[in-house]
Order: C-alpha cells, then sequence, then structure tokens
C-alpha cells in the first residue's frame, strides 16, 4: 500500500484535488450565498494549477514542450512557489477577511497578507535565478505562520460566540482545521530540504509519504465537509 502512495503521489493528489473540486460544484447552489463559494472557486483554481504544473511531464523524451528543454521552465519549482505557496496564503488572507467578524482580526489579516505578498515578490526579485532550482523556506514559514494566525482568530471566534454550539456543521471549522493540521505536517519538512539536494532517497521516500499523507487527509476532509455541512451567514 505505501510503495503504491508513493508511486502514484502526484496522482492520486490530483484525484483528490478533482474530487473535491467537483464536489463543490454540485453543491454549488447550496453554498451560492455565502462566502463558500470562494473557497469552491479555489478548489477550481487548484484543480486547474496542478494539473498545469504537470507540464514537465512534456518535456522530455520528445514531448510536445521539448522546446522548453535546456531552460529554466525544465522544473516547476516557480509554479508550485508562485500558485500554492504564494497564491493560496493570499487567498486564504482573503477569505478569513470574509468570514472573520471581529474588525480587529480581519484589519491584522488583510495588513498581512499585503506585507506577505510585497515581501514574498522583493525577496523573488532578488532571488530570481533560485526562483526557478528550489523552494523558499522563508515563503513557507511566513505563509505557515499567516494560516495559522487565520484559523486561531477564527477559533477565538468561535469560542467566544454561540457558533461553538454548532461547530461541527460548519464547513468553515473543517477548512480551518484542515489547512491548520497540513501546515502543521508539511512545513517542518522545509528545513530538511536540503536532504533532497543530496538525494538522500530515505528523507525523499519519507517526505514523499507525509505529503500524500496530508494531501489526502486535507482533501477528504474538504469532501466530506462540503457534504456534510450546512450553508452559512446567508
Amino acid at each position: 500500500m505505501n510503495e503504491f502512495l508513493l508511486e502514484h503521489k502526484n496522482l492520486i493528489t490530483f484525484i483528490l484535488e478533482i474530487l473535491a473540486a467537483v464536489t463543490g460544484l454540485l453543491l454549488y447552489k447550496k453554498y451560492k450565498l455565502t462566502a463558500a463559494k470562494f473557497f469552491i472557486y479555489f478548489l477550481v483554481y487548484l484543480s486547474i494549477c496542478d494539473f498545469a504544473g504537470s507540464y514537465v511531464k512534456y518535456i522530455y523524451n520528445d514531448g510536445f514542450l521539448s522546446f522548453l528543454e535546456g531552460t529554466v521552465f525544465v522544473r516547476n519549482f516557480w509554479w508550485s512557489t508562485l500558485f500554492w505557496k504564494i497564491g493560496a496564503i493570499l487567498f486564504f488572507t482573503f477569505y478569513y477577511k470574509k468570514i472573520l467578524e471581529t474588525k480587529r482580526f480581519k484589519k491584522i489579516v488583510k495588513y498581512c497578507g499585503y506585507s506577505f505578498c510585497l515581501f514574498s515578490f522583493i525577496y523573488i526579485v532578488f532571488n530570481r535565478d533560485d526562483y526557478f532550482t528550489r523552494f523558499f523556506p522563508i515563503i513557507d514559514v511566513l505563509g505557515a505562520i499567516i494560516i495559522f494566525m487565520c484559523t486561531v482568530f477564527y477559533f477565538i471566534e468561535i469560542l467566544q460566540s454561540d457558533k461553538i454550539l454548532t461547530f461541527y456543521k460548519s464547513l468553515d471549522f473543517y477548512i480551518s482545521v484542515a489547512i491548520f493540521i497540513w501546515w502543521l505536517i508539511i512545513t517542518p519538512t522545509v528545513f530538511y530540504d536540503i536532504y533532497m539536494s543530496s538525494r538522500d532517497w530515505n528523507y525523499i521516500f519519507l517526505r514523499r509519504y507525509i505529503y500524500i499523507s496530508a494531501n489526502i487527509f486535507m482533501y477528504l476532509t474538504y469532501t466530506f465537509a462540503l457534504i456534510w455541512c450546512k450553508p452559512e451567514n446567508k
């Protein structure tokens, strides 16, 4: 089973992304009057961007993108950084600004999102060569901090309101739990990516297993939550 997961990691993740996105689209009418509709758009965005990131498979062996061979685009670090490590963080700052009710929390989230975007852009400009060859730990860590901040703000609001009585029916609760745990699991791995460059296969297999396990948990949680939960704040 473990070997199957590792061998088909990308395919399994893509299938789970599609499952969550299609579930959201099928239930769009249920959530169209709530902020959750933006989350459904986000799931579709992830599926499209992840599919686009697979372009690297068509560069070698006379693929139709073989003209990219020998260029900086032969690896998709740049794309993953752009659409997930930066794009996902900016989406969640937007989303939590929508669902949070405390003005102070909303303002903090908004300005943290702006600051993160500006910092990421400047950092990439000054490290543009590395942008195509590796991930940036500093962007990962800052992104994780923003995710933790957003979700903690949300949990605080739940504890301080009547929502605590029906939290298990809230889509936003499951989104927050899933994304919090995903980033909590994945973030520490960025400090060990030196073993990727040294081709430490024990670490590489462990890292792949961590990622696929976290992805399975996150996307299945999203799919379940979209089906189970009731719309909020119409």
